[in-house]
This record gives structure tokens, sequence and C-alpha cells, in this order.
């Protein structure tokens, strides 16, 4: 006769050794827990190797076509995000193509730039970007915003040189205060670093809550939930669920290392506190997107199509309130503290404080219990599941 802990354990281990037997019978799960998060890493992985996009199309108009501007097109085409490569008579001409979707943004230097700036009557120069291709033209604008500003400065060294001021005083007049740069934690500008750090695990943690929420209603769907419940588990709730998802909560677990190993290890992407915290975060993210889940299949218990259509918009809404893309205090104050809801935010606010910046465990005391405010949440629909499981049919 067993105790009644060992007995758990033992209900635990064959409803776990079932469950890993449907995945023969189901490849589509294999897929999704498997395939799916592997294909992700490389394709992201690769898509971002360079870290930023370089030699983006660009055009130029330069109906001046003197040494000052002549030296501003070596700057531009200097530039590694900038591919100067197409040229135009005429400002139409430039239009004509980037509406064309040839080129993302062109430089325009009308007829007697030189000749009014050495006269001191303010010539104008100007940039247009295609906004609608919002990468490439917000890398572009930094680069010909660049350019705009460093033409001024030509030609104010063109007339200082005119006028006999030592070449030793020019820079001391145009740049009077040296400005540094110290970008912390990404130093290189890497786009890889901040996006696959976020997208990967973003696209993980849907599959794990609609995988989850499918793998708990076909229960429902082959009418099996009341012997399952009452036979397998012993008429535990927790024992059910627990020895149902344990598979892919160890698969996933293991997809996170991996994850981890290969972005921190391979790719050399910046881990200043270690793997084992990030191993640990991973398995926290797995059980609290799995929690997520299970709240959901909960609220619309023996609904498998409603729970995995709420798992899924949940899961493409948190890449927005994650915060990596749009800061979160600059969302409205409601959606400050409804954040820490989405399993990603948490997850990201961890990532920065230890992987980019490895301060202390103590200052990510928020999302910390957020995320484990996440994972007890399913015990509330304890008594609700158990309903749900003698007494829900499915519903298509």
């Amino acid at each position: 006769m067993l105790s009644p802990y060992k007995d758990r354990i033992a209900r635990v281990l064959r409803i776990s050794r079932r469950e890993a037997g449907v995945f023969k019978r189901r490849p589509l799960l294999i897929f999704c827990m498997l395939v799916a998060p592997i294909f992700v890493t490389l394709y992201f992985t690769s898509l971002m190797e360079q870290g930023l996009p370089d030699q983006l199309p660009t055009g130029l108009v330069d109906e001046d076509d003197t040494q000052t501007t002549r030296q501003l097109v070596r700057i531009l085409s200097s530039m590694k995000t900038t591919g100067l490569n197409h040229r135009y008579a005429t400002f139409s001409d430039a239009r004509r193509a980037m509406q064309k979707g040839e080129i993302y943004a062109f430089f325009y230097i009308p007829k007697a730039t030189t000749e009014q700036a050495i006269g001191q009557r303010q010539p104008r120069i100007s940039f247009y970007t295609a906004d609608s291709y919002y990468i490439p033209a917000a890398l572009l604008m930094k680069d010909l915003k660049t350019l705009s500003e460093l033409s001024g400065l030509a030609v104010t060294k063109e007339t200082l040189t005119a006028k006999g001021v030592p070449q030793s005083n020019i820079m001391g007049i145009l740049q009077p205060v040296v400005v540094e740069t110290h970008p912390l934690a990404n130093p290189y500008l890497n786009y890889g670093i901040l996006l696959n750090n976020l997208i990967i695990p973003g696209i993980v943690i849907i599959l794990i809550m609609i995988t989850t929420a499918y793998t708990i209603g076909m229960e429902w769907k082959i009418g099996t939930q009341k012997s399952f419940l009452n036979k397998m588990a012993g008429g535990s709730v927790p024992v059910a669920l627990t020895g149902k998802l344990l598979p892919q909560t160890i698969l996933y677990a293991l997809i996170f290392m991996a994850n981890d190993v290969y972005l921190y290890r391979v790719m050399g992407y910046p881990c200043q506190c270690g793997l084992a915290p990030m191993f640990l975060l991973g398995f926290m993210t797995v059980l609290a997107a799995q929690a997520m889940a299970i709240v959901l299949f909960g609220i619309f218990a023996g609904q498998m199509r409603m729970a995995m259509s709420s798992c899924a918009l949940l899961g493409v809404l948190s890449v927005s309130m994650a915060g990596f893309s749009y800061p979160v205090p600059a969302m409205p104050e409601v959606l400050h503290g409804l954040s820490y809801v989405f399993p990603l935010r948490d997850y990201f606010l961890i990532y920065v404080n230890q992987a980019l910046n490895g301060y202390p465990i103590v200052y990510a005391w928020k999302p910390i219990l957020a995320m484990l405010t996440i994972i007890a949440m399913p015990f509330l629909f304890l008594r609700r599941y158990r309903m749900a499981f003698n007494t829900i049919q499915y519903k298509p």
C-alpha cells in the first residue's frame, strides 16, 4: 500500500508516460514544441547576424556638384548603413524611385548651395525617407541628419580657411566641446541582441500557451475528462494537470536552456550573470506561460477553441506590452501595472537586469514576484476545474 505522497508521484509519472505516448500519435505537438522553436531561433539569429542592416538603398540628387558637396557625398558613402548607389539628375526622378520602392531615402542638394552658403544666404538642403518602411527609414534618417549637420560645418570650415584662420584653430571653433558616446550593455548597437532575446522567447511563450490549452482540452474533445480525473489522477486536479503538462515542461525548459547556450556562447551575446540564472529564468518562464494557459482554460472550461484563441491573443499582445519596442512608462497609467500580468514582460525586465546589466537580483524583485504570482494563479481555479472535469462536456 503506497503512502498518499508516493501514490500521487506514481500517478503523475503514469499520466506523464501516457502524455509522452500521445506525442507519437500527434506529430503537430512535436512540431510546436521542438521543430518550431529551433526554426525560429535559427531564422532570427541568421536574419540579424550582422547586427544592423547595412547598405540600404539610398538615392542622391546633387545639382550643385562642387568640391564641398562632393566631400559630403564621400562622407555619406562611407557610412555603413547607407548604400549610396543610386544617383538621379532631378528631384522628380528620385521621388519616383522612392515611390516605386527602389530606394528607402534620398538626399537632395539644390543648385548654388555652396555659393549661397559662402555668401551667408542660408541655402536649404533636404532629405526624404519612406517611412512606410519604418526600420530602414529610421536608420537612414539618422545618417542623413548627421550629414545635414556636417554640411553646415563643412561650409563654415571652407569660409574660415578662406579668411586665413589657422587649421589648428578651426576645429576648436567648429566643435568647442567634444561629446563622447558610451552605449551601455549593448555597445555595438546590435539589433540582434535587442530583438532576438525577446522575439524568440515571445514566440516560444505563445507556443507554450497554445499547446498547454490544446493538451488539456483534448480530454474534453475525446470525452475522457471524467475518467481521466477520477481514475488516473485519483480525483486530484493538481495531479492531473501536473502529470499532463510535465513532459511539455521538461521539453520547453530544455529548449530555453539550448537557446541560452546558443545565444550567449555560440553567438556571443552579452550575458553578465552567467548561464545558471538564465536557465532558472527560462524554467520560471515556462511555468508562468503554462500557468496563464491553465487560468485561461479554467475561465473557458470545456471550450478548447476559445481557450486556445485567448492564449494566442494574449501571447501576441504580450509582445507589445513587454516594453522593448515601445516603453511601458510612455503607455497610459492603467497599463503600467497590467503589464506585469504578461510573462514576457517579466522575462524582459529580469533579462535586462541580469544578462545585460548584471545587477544584483534584488533589483528585479517586482518582475520576479509577478512571475511567481502568475505561477501560483492556477490554484485559484482548482474548484472550477473539478467542476469542469465532472460536469462540462466538450463544446466545439
